[in-house]
């Protein structure tokens, strides 16, 4: 499904340069519908989540942009992978109430957020068209979403397909994003030790490597949205491979999981009612899902395949996952 990638490259610029000429920078969301999460009290009562403090090596940090009136920063680094051999860019951000004192003591969920097309060597969720920081913090602000830590690598590099995968004879970017990224996340914030804490979000090329992560690496990451993604590894890349290619495979990944009844993963799936993918999303929904892996499906009416389109569901899909993680437990 390389013309649905391609095409996913087009929307995005497209939609990059419709919000720049925006007054506000970014279009309005309405996410007036979403509720409140429901109080959890046990999260303070139950056990104390165990909190991993900031392991270290600190990254050398570089300012990217500013993130509204709260002082909060999207920061950037590079970030030398060492179980994968990759060395590459990584943003990140951290959520107001980190810096609070009330959660001093806490830790904070971890959002891997990939971008659709190459995400090399700009990770766009990191940029201010689509404010995707501004609105968690209002988001999580009003009780709807967790404040979520959020960690942005690039994805393809050399601006070539990878299916988020460990492809033989090329760069392990499977290892870079389930291992190398959390291990960046780990070495720098306050986090948690259990799945609880840790979620992908992705698009297109992004969404496969996030939808891929969760079915191949349960014990690891609890949840992930889900937008316009394909849904079977498609990179040429693969070509001689069809064994490793398989293992990497959402069909074949999901008929393990539910073969060995679990853990459970929760899986939020964003798509535009006019992408070419809806038939093939909806069917990996009724053929794939279910038992252990839970789904839910936001459908965004004349949405494209673009990520402004899933910018219009992503308070729903965040609230839906946040309701299955842990977050941050106050001190007082």
């Amino acid at each position: 499904m390389k013309r649905l990638r391609v095409g996913a490259a087009v929307s995005v610029v497209m939609a990059l340069g419709l919000l720049a000429g925006c007054g506000s920078g970014a279009d309005t969301v309405d996410a007036s519908g979403v509720p409140r999460l429901p109080a959890r009290p046990a999260d303070a009562a139950n056990g104390k989540p165990r909190v991993v403090p900031p392991q270290g090596p600190r990254s050398a940090f570089t300012p990217f942009r500013t993130t509204g009136q709260d002082g909060t920063q999207v920061l950037t680094t590079r970030w030398h992978g060492r179980k994968s051999g990759f060395t590459g860019e990584i943003w990140a951000w951290v959520p107001p109430q980190y810096h609070q004192p009330r959660y001093a003591g806490s830790g904070f969920p971890v959002l891997i957020a990939l971008p659709g097309a190459y995400g090399y060597p700009f990770n766009y969720w990191a940029g201010a068209p689509f404010a995707l920081q501004e609105r968690i913090a209002e988001w999580s602000r009003q009780g709807k979403t967790l404040p979520f830590i959020v960690v942005m690598p690039v994805l393809n590099p050399a601006k070539r397909y990878y299916d988020g995968s460990d492809i033989p004879g090329q760069p392990k970017m499977g290892t870079w994003l389930t291992e190398d990224v959390p291990d960046f996340a780990r070495a720098n914030f306050r986090t948690y030790d259990s799945r609880d804490g840790w979620a992908f979000m992705g698009s297109s090329s992004g969404g496969f490597a996030a939808l891929k992560a969760v079915l191949k690496q349960p014990e690891k990451f609890k949840a992930a949205i889900v937008n316009g993604p394909d849904t079977a590894p498609d990179s040429p890349l693969w070509q001689g491979h069809p064994e490793e290619m398989r293992a990497n495979d959402p069909r074949h990944l999901a008929r393990q999981l539910a073969a060995r009844r679990g853990p459970d993963v929760h899986v939020a799936f964003e798509l535009g009612s006019l992408e070419v993918a809806v038939p093939d999303v909806k069917r990996f929904i009724r053929d794939y899902t279910g038992g252990p892996i839970h789904s839910t499906l936001f459908e965004i009416p004349d949405g494209v395949h673009s990520a402004r389109t899933y910018m219009q569901r992503m308070a729903d899909s965040l609230h839906w996952i946040s309701e299955q993680m842990q977050g941050p437990v106050p001190s007082v």
